[in-house]
């Protein structure tokens, strides 16, 4: 009991965290690994648990702080265009949260991106949980697996923070930022993309003020 509680413990830090966190999976194929005697649905279904309730913190977290009082009303609107486009794909929507968390890609930004919205998050939590439930059951799998072909001794060499982590991160959080700054209206009724430009306050009083005169 005491080793579901820490891993139900450690998975919830890893997916609460909003970057550069180690990924879920790797942990699975550790405890698999290393806990060959134990049940690997068992560990599966404990992990993706601890998973989907960090992400749906983190999107709403997302929510109340960088949509509630970070982001401009210009980006709110621009968001706005695509939760009405996603509203009306329910069933879409879920599917794809589902496909995607069979997947070991990180989905730190995906819940940061679904959390600027004001769409329902029971839906896509209970999705995620299904994905997940399965991939890392299939991860803990394949470690029980390698356990009995590999020393549990030997040592491994490397890291999760490789350059290739690094820059995938980055790349991921820049993808959250483009997500409000694309013009989605334009995207999805015209299907051309645009970026859209920030008009300063004090350059709109200026013109403002000179139509004015």
């Amino acid at each position: 009991m005491s080793t579901l509680a820490t891993l139900f413990v450690a998975v919830l830090l890893i997916n609460l965290v909003p970057a550069f966190a180690p990924p879920t999976w790797m942990a699975m194929s550790w405890v698999g690994f290393n806990l060959p005697d134990g049940n690997p649905f068992v560990f599966a279904v404990v992990a993706a648990s601890a998973a989907t309730i960090g992400r749906l913190v983190l999107a709403k977290f997302a929510r109340s702080l960088v949509r509630g009082k970070l982001m401009r009303e210009a980006d709110r609107q621009n968001i706005e265009v695509v939760e009405a486009w996603l509203r009306t794909r329910k069933k879409l929507t879920v599917g794809a949260f589902c496909l995607y968390a069979l997947s070991p890609f990180p989905s730190n930004y995906l819940f940061i991106a679904y959390g600027l919205t004001r769409l329902p998050l029971g839906s896509i939590g209970v999705a995620f949980f299904a994905g997940r439930t399965i991939s890392y059951w299939a991860w803990a799998h394949l470690g029980r697996l390698v356990s009995s072909y590999v020393d549990p001794e030997s040592q491994f060499e490397g890291g999760y923070l490789s350059s290739y982590f690094v820059v995938a991160q980055i790349a991921l959080l820049g993808s959250v930022y483009a997500i409000m700054k694309l013009d989605w209206k334009m995207l999805l009724e015209q299907r051309k993309l645009k970026w859209r430009r920030t008009i300063k306050v004090r350059d709109a009083g200026e013109r403002g003020h000179t139509a004015k005169h």
